[in-house]
């Protein structure tokens, strides 16, 4: 096996594992989005699908469309499609994962006075604005070679990175969401659901760490080619 799937191998993994965490999460210990039984069920689902959208929709959808080129076997116009469709569904996911905080009983200013918040913001903004540079730079039939080799470095960095503040993101908001039920005295310090989320974060690291990896690894391993020995009266020659 190649060192590329390797990492890919770890990356599905990585993915699943993170996945059923989130869905574990959101879905099994719903008391927790709403720990003062006072939520309505209209506002139990949006507490609910903001952790599934953002983690599934946004960070794990993006995560694949950063690896296409990587997996998807056939032309290079193909990958291409495939990256930015996936890309769109992430950015869609983020923007309605945004959404429904806006949804919250107590309006807008109350759902958007943290760090974990305004890097939410900040992070699905930059990634629109990436989705679009990408979308002009890469689809535009009007764009000229030179601009699009000159702009591709910022676009693999600038998507390494928002990748990168997405996971951020998220973290900042299990552990805000973790010590508010904590301090509040609805989740127990050692408890199954704090394993859980401790998981979650701790799944979410590994899995950029191999996305980066994987994205940024070589292509191609190629053998050194072997050397040829040439042998005269006074010296030994390579080449």
């Amino acid at each position: 096996m190649k060192p590329t799937d390797s990492l890919l191998l770890l990356t599905r993994v990585s993915a699943t594992v993170v996945a059923i965490l989130v869905i574990t999460w959101a879905l099994y210990f719903t008391t927790s989005f709403h720990p003062t039984h006072t939520l309505s069920q209209r506002d139990l689902i949006y507490s609910v699908l903001h952790p599934l959208l953002m983690v599934i929709g946004f960070i794990l959808l993006s995560g694949e469309a950063i690896l296409v080129h990587r997996w998807l076997p056939g032309s290079r116009k193909k990958k291409k499609w495939v990256h930015l469709w996936l890309q769109g569904l992430a950015l869609t996911s983020g923007i309605f994962g945004i959404w429904t905080k806006f949804q919250g009983r107590d309006g807008v200013v109350a759902n958007f006075y943290s760090l974990h918040s305004w890097l939410g913001l900040f992070c699905v903004s930059l990634f629109g604005a990436q989705w679009l540079m990408g979308f002009l730079s890469f689809w535009h039939k009007g764009e000229v070679r030179m601009t699009r080799i000159r702009v591709l470095p910022w676009h693999v960095f600038l998507g390494l990175y928002t990748y990168g503040l997405a996971v951020v993101t998220a973290e900042t908001g299990l552990l805000e969401k973790l010590t508010f039920l904590q301090t509040k005295g609805v989740v127990l310090k050692r408890c199954n659901e704090s394993m859980i989320v401790n998981g979650l974060g701790l799944g979410l690291a590994m899995l950029c760490g191999i996305v980066i990896s994987t994205a940024i690894s070589p292509k191609q391993y190629q053998t050194t080619p072997a050397t040829k020995v040439v042998y005269s009266d006074t010296m030994c020659l390579t080449s």
